[in-house]
């Protein structure tokens, strides 16, 4: 009879520990994967948000960035978002200061950077040749980092990706209808 309870109580103790290590590796093994899961995400070094703006906010921002990037340039400009891109300015020329505008149609690429074709530049009321006007800036005045002037091809080209911006947010155009003002971007935070 003792042998039979001894096997019996063993083999109760043994069904126990081995419920244990089960439990026990159930719940371990389960915090571990989640602990990998949850570094995998956070192994990204941005978060990316999508916003949606308006012609008029967008007017302000832009505005408000270009008098903190060019505000040693000679020529003092602002950009207009109407149904095109509008960018007037004031040149200086001897001891006056002429108004030169500049129009440009807006395309957002696929890679979130933005196209400005010229469409039309004057100086005062005279019409301006394009390509000539864009190589003169190009060559002459400061522009912010990220922006290509292509003078030949008569466009302004936005890398998005290489505008300075504050705690070095990233921004990228996904949509720049302003006909429809339907303006939408993808802004990227970093995290590490």
């Amino acid at each position: 009879m003792r042998n039979k309870w001894k096997i019996g109580f063993l083999v109760l103790i043994g069904i126990n520990i081995l419920f244990a290590i089960i439990l026990l590796s159930l719940v371990t093994r389960s915090y571990e994967d989640v602990e990998q899961k949850i570094v995998k995400r956070q192994a990204g070094e941005h978060v990316s948000f999508h916003v949606k703006s308006n012609k008029h906010d967008l007017n302000k921002l832009i505005n408000h960035y270009l008098e903190e990037e060019a505000a040693d340039s000679p020529i003092q400009y602002r950009v207009l978002l109407a149904d095109e891109v509008e960018l007037y300015g004031k040149i200086p020329v001897f001891s006056e200061e002429l108004n030169m505008k500049l129009t440009f149609k807006p395309k957002a690429l696929k890679n979130g950077d933005l196209v400005l074709t010229a469409k039309a530049m004057s100086l005062g009321d005279l019409p301006l040749p394009i390509s000539n006007v864009l190589k003169f800036i190009s060559e002459n005045y400061k522009l912010p980092k990220g922006v290509i002037i292509r003078p030949n091809d008569e466009l302004v080209y936005i890398n998005m990706q290489q505008l300075k911006l504050k705690s070095d947010l990233k921004i990228k155009a996904d949509k720049f209808d302003l006909k429809h003002d339907n303006i939408a971007f993808t802004i990227s935070v970093p995290v590490k």
